[in-house]
């Protein structure tokens, strides 16, 4: 959690009628394909509205996914300013020890801006085609695949791209993106521990893994909002603010949905509102500038411009331009409901209706042979206790042990933060939701007693690929 609350006011003080809050939360509830996690909204620099589903919890950090570009972004228009990279230098200059290796002339012409806004003359993502160029060193890679288009010139969202921003960041620097951002921009926002996933040689992903809280999300959306100042001190160069947040190229047709072909920034989409930076799932950092406004949410569902639909017709209404008269019982209704919040939990009985025993007789083995989404996942064993029944899952031969407890969610930090609920919903059946607390993934979990076998499957699949007993931050970095 962050180390100072950021201030707090109704909302009809800064003139937003909860009314319009209540039916975004109506909405997002009743969206079959959006569960919610969390929801801050600041406007005129005040904490107006937020709210936690249960079993997410304020002081709790989620995997962000690209928000982290925006983090990377920002560390990159610090080191601009300090002097320590230019836009304009080839990004090939900051990696000497390639020189020999990249010849083709489009990827020596690639410049700084160019890897910051997605324009490095690529046609689509070159992740994995890097990866097998390279797999020891993702820019290398990155930069032996020669760009079809020349740099500047079309948009691809390329997660390379970032990662070669983020490693320029941390090669000027000598440091990694953490400790870079720590004085600079971290400390000064009152935002607490966070987490970085990183690559084999130790550099952090830069274009993705950042896992921080719901706040810190909310802070950095708040000191693009004031132009790069925080509580009077300048934190970001106000002309960085101004590029990284208007369209530095042109993206119609790349992407499926509205909200996602209205330009790019230096790691920041244009929306029809204001801009914002966004992450795979529902992670949202929004910024309203014609309504003095930020709002941020984490949530798990595939349908992100549902989300983005549902803030454009019942929160952006709900901004008006003076303080409201009249409001206490909307903003006491919307305190009480946002105090309330709470995702339900899975159905079923929390023992077995009959033959106990035989649901603690031996293992559980993948129906059909193979866990499809996740192979290494091989057996899954029950045992009954005192406050209720552990389920060990065994993927590669590493056992995670969680535990189903009475009704609603059973929550816990160890051996990793998890939720669990669910239960028996016939004497053959336990249906198991495992909540991921730290990521925003759930994995679905089935097993049948007639054939001693079970299906599991995530709600959405995690995009890092990693093992269940590593679904959670790493050890803060600072």
């Amino acid at each position: 959690m962050s180390v100072r609350p950021l201030p707090p006011s109704t909302p009809a003080a800064q003139g937003i009628d909860a009314s319009g809050v209540l039916a975004f939360l109506d909405a997002l509830d009743a969206a079959p394909d959006i569960e919610p996690h969390s929801l801050m909204i600041l406007r005129h620099d005040r904490l107006v509205a937020s709210g936690w589903w249960a079993p997410y919890t304020p002081e709790r950090p989620q995997l962000l996914y690209s928000i982290s570009k925006s983090f990377t972004a920002t560390a990159a228009g610090i080191a601009v300013g300090e002097g320590l990279i230019r836009l304009d230098d080839p990004v090939i200059s900051y990696f000497p020890e390639f020189e020999a290796d990249i010849t083709d002339p489009r990827s020596r012409a690639m410049l700084v801006r160019h890897v910051a806004s997605m324009a490095s003359g690529h046609e689509s993502d070159t992740l994995y085609a890097a990866y097998g160029l390279d797999s020891e060193d993702l820019v290398r890679g990155f930069l032996l695949i020669p760009p079809p288009r020349d740099p500047g010139t079309v948009f691809a969202y390329n997660q390379s791209a970032t990662f070669t921003l983020s490693a320029i960041v941390q090669r000027a620097s000598g440091q990694s993106l953490t400790e870079y951002l720590r004085p600079r921009l971290l400390d000064p926002l009152g935002i607490g521990d966070i987490a970085w996933l990183s690559d084999r040689s130790g550099r952090e992903l830069g274009f993705s893994g950042l896992h921080a809280t719901t706040d810190a999300i909310a802070r950095l959306g708040q000191l693009y909002l004031r132009g790069g100042v925080w509580e009077g001190e300048r934190l970001l160069p106000e002309w960085w603010v101004a590029e990284a947040t208007r369209p530095q190229i042109q993206n119609p047709g790349v992407m499926p949905s509205e909200d996602w072909q209205r330009g790019y920034g230096f790691k920041f989409w244009m929306s029809r509102h204001g801009y914002r930076g966004d992450g795979a799932f529902g992670q949202f950092c929004l910024v309203l500038p014609e309504q003095d406004a930020v709002i941020a949410t984490t949530a798990d569902t595939r349908n992100m411009q549902a989300v983005l639909n549902l803030v454009w017709e019942h929160l952006l209404p709900a901004f008006g331009p003076a303080p409201l008269t009249g409001g206490e019982a909307a903003d006491a209704a919307l305190a009480e409901r946002l105090a309330d919040l709470a995702l339900p939990p899975a159905a079923g009985k929390t023992a077995p209706p009959e033959r106990a025993q035989a649901w603690s007789a031996g293992a559980f083995t993948p129906d059909g042979g193979v866990c499809e989404q996740l192979p290494k996942l091989t057996a899954i064993d029950l045992a009954p206790g005192e406050d209720g029944w552990t389920l060990t899952l065994t993927e590669d031969g590493h056992p995670l042990r969680v535990r189903l407890g009475e009704a609603g969610w059973t929550v816990a930090d160890e051996p990793l933060p998890t939720a669990v609920s669910g239960g028996w919903t016939d004497p053959d059946t336990l249906v198991v939701d495992l909540a991921f607390l730290e990521t925003p993934h759930h994995l679905d979990v089935t097993c049948s007693l007639k054939d001693r076998t079970f299906r599991a499957s995530w709600r959405t699949e995690p995009l890092h690929r990693l093992p269940l007993r590593a679904m959670r931050a790493p050890e803060p970095s600072v």
